[in-house]
């Protein structure tokens, strides 16, 4: 874990290229005495890292992003008001590694959709 305390995971599954994740985000992590103090909200940098982690944990392979398209952050992820997220992660092998599509959501809501390209190093 890149950010030390930034998440707990309360679940994880995978099958078949699928992974579903329950993750807690820590409101108290140093991260939001910087952004931003008195509204924190989670960085979409930390949510792409987060997404990386789980799929480096369900594929048992460390991983080096190459590229990331169709980025949406759709809500703020406010961590004193929806700290639990979840996450959905289509997992494929590509050519030269691998492809993950992610959705993340808190209740109803859509907070972050991204295709992630990886290669294994």
């Amino acid at each position: 874990m890149l950010l030390k305390n930034f998440y707990i995971v309360n679940s994880l599954n995978y099958e078949n290229g699928q992974a579903n994740a329950s993750i807690t985000i820590n409101k108290n992590h140093v991260v939001f005495k910087g952004h931003f103090p008195g509204n924190p909200v989670t960085p979409g940098v930390c949510m792409m890292q987060i997404i990386k982690e789980l799929s480096e944990q369900v594929l048992n392979k460390k991983l080096f992003m190459e590229s990331a398209s169709n980025v949406k952050f759709m809500a703020i992820i406010n961590p004193e008001k929806t700290p639990d997220l979840h996450l959905n992660l289509d997992i494929s092998e590509t050519d030269s590694g691998y492809r993950v599509k992610n959705s993340t959501t808190f209740g109803d809501t859509m907070a972050l959709k991204l295709t992630t390209n990886y290669k294994v190093i």
